[in-house]
């Protein structure tokens, strides 16, 4: 329990921010299982295309308001890509 007015208040926005970060990191990894398991679907370029580039500019955002480190979304991004291009090459 906080023993000052300005420990509860700092208490009640922690709260808020974790539940408020717990769901924007849900959001985002939710977003990557979907990415995934599409390209798992064989789908076209184009689809691929467009659902990367929502995926991106998620860990970009996300990144930017420091959910995820930015070096994290930098080699997730990569990794994304890399898994893209074996789909289609091989």
């Amino acid at each position: 329990m906080p023993n000052s007015k300005s420990a509860a208040k700092s208490l009640r926005q922690s709260i808020i921010k974790r539940d408020r970060n717990r769901q924007q990191r849900s959001a985002l990894r939710t977003k990557l299982k979907k990415f995934r398991s599409l390209l798992v679907e064989k789908p076209t370029q184009e689809d691929a295309d467009k659902e990367f580039g929502l995926v991106v500019k998620a860990l970009d955002q996300a990144a930017s308001r420091q959910l995820i480190h930015k070096n994290t979304a930098s080699r997730t991004k990569s990794r994304l890509a890399a898994l893209k291009k074996k789909t289609f090459v091989g």
